[in-house]
């Protein structure tokens, strides 16, 4: 795990040049032959109607250009390297996949999309990785508050795989808006590039900023951990609140982020005018109301909390075998190590994804449950 301020930079970078320059050299060379290829029929009597030995003659010379013709495609085609002979289909690819519109407050599996973008030759590093998820509302006495972002997407010639998920609460408002606004204020900030660490705390405050707002309900907030997997081997966290991120590196639990605890955190609470209380029975709570210290949304306790997020950039190595992330209806249930040890033996994302949310309602879970898995 790096400090932001070793944040590793990813200069914006394009194929336009080269592939318009290649296309004009490679079309002289395949037209060459061709060139010939008309010169002999124009010379020969292939178009005549009889067939007179002199005909036939003319036509077996024919076949003979056609020969010779073909035989030099075949060698100028095999002399050409792979720079000087590129494939079309490494232009730059933009897709953008559903930001998941059409969710519905129920279960929601998801097959995990395996999509493989071409890289630039400067930066061939890359690992293959698929995703899967799975949620399935709660039985509070409230609504399906949580929601998830899982899409891979095409951008500057990085493949990146983008995932989040948002745990509301007193409403599902908040959750809905990061889920349609979150990654792409965070990916059009300028500078993330250069300094992505800088850019990802700038676009959850402009984020927060949106949500007060245009959201009316000033008392609706929600958690927010979100994933960007560059190439599958460099991996950016940003967490706000008690959602929470983890690894498995063979067979063992790394935490990736760390829970937005009043406890924990209760100097930043009263360094802000706040205070924190725990009631028997309860868990403690930010002026007596939310149980994190940080949050989206929350406009009545804003002047108390932050939704400033911590974020780590560490590169992903063989050692990674999948990433978790999850909803604190999970975590409320399982430890890290746990939730390891529950689908290490599992074959497919998808399949991941419903067995921890399964494992965690077997285990006592009443709250939404959401649950995010990438496989290396």
């Amino acid at each position: 795990m790096h400090s932001l301020a070793t944040c590793p930079s990813f200069p914006p970078r394009t194929l336009a040049h080269d592939v318009s320059e290649t296309y004009t050299y490679t079309s002289i060379i395949y037209c060459l032959p061709c060139f010939r290829f008309f010169l002999s029929l124009k010379n020969s009597h292939c178009y005549s109607s009889t067939s007179s030995e002199s005909e036939l003659k003319d036509k077996g010379m024919h076949q003979t250009n056609m020969m010779k013709a073909k035989s030099n495609l075949q060698k100028r085609k095999s002399t050409l390297t792979t720079d000087e002979h590129p494939s079309p289909f490494k232009k730059r690819i933009s897709r953008r996949g559903s930001d998941l519109d059409s969710f519905e407050r129920k279960e929601q599996p998801h097959k995990g999309m395996v999509t493989r973008y071409p890289n630039e030759k400067n930066n061939p590093s890359t690992r293959h990785f698929i995703h899967g998820y799975h949620l399935i509302q709660g039985q509070m006495n409230h609504g399906m508050e949580d929601y998830i972002f899982a899409q891979r997407r095409n951008l500057d010639g990085y493949d990146l795989g983008l995932y989040a998920i948002f745990d509301g609460h007193s409403g599902h408002e908040v959750a809905k808006y990061l889920r349609n606004h979150l990654f792409e204020n965070i990916l059009s900030e300028p500078g993330f590039w250069e300094n992505p660490g800088q850019a990802i705390k700038k676009a959850c405050k402009a984020t927060d900023d949106e949500i007060l707002e245009n959201i009316a309900d000033s008392r609706g907030g929600s958690t927010a951990v979100a994933a960007i997997l560059v190439n599958g081997v460099k991996l950016l966290v940003a967490n706000v609140g008690d959602s929470r991120a983890i690894s498995c590196n063979k067979g063992r639990a790394k935490p990736l982020t760390l829970d937005h605890d009043p406890e924990k955190e209760k100097a930043l609470v009263e360094s802000r005018g706040g205070f924190v209380s725990k009631r028997p029975g309860n868990v403690p709570r930010v002026d007596g109301q939310l149980a994190m210290t940080r949050a989206f949304g929350d406009g009545k306790l804003k002047e108390h909390i932050t939704a400033e997020p911590d974020v780590t950039i560490q590169k992903i190595d063989e050692d990674t075998e999948f990433i978790i992330l999850a909803s604190d209806g999970l975590w409320k249930v399982m430890t890290n190590q746990e939730a390891c040890d529950c689908i290490k033996n599992v074959d497919g994302a998808e399949k991941a994804a419903k067995k921890l949310v399964k494992e965690a309602i077997s285990l006592g879970s009443c709250d939404d449950i959401s649950s995010i898995v990438i496989m290396f």
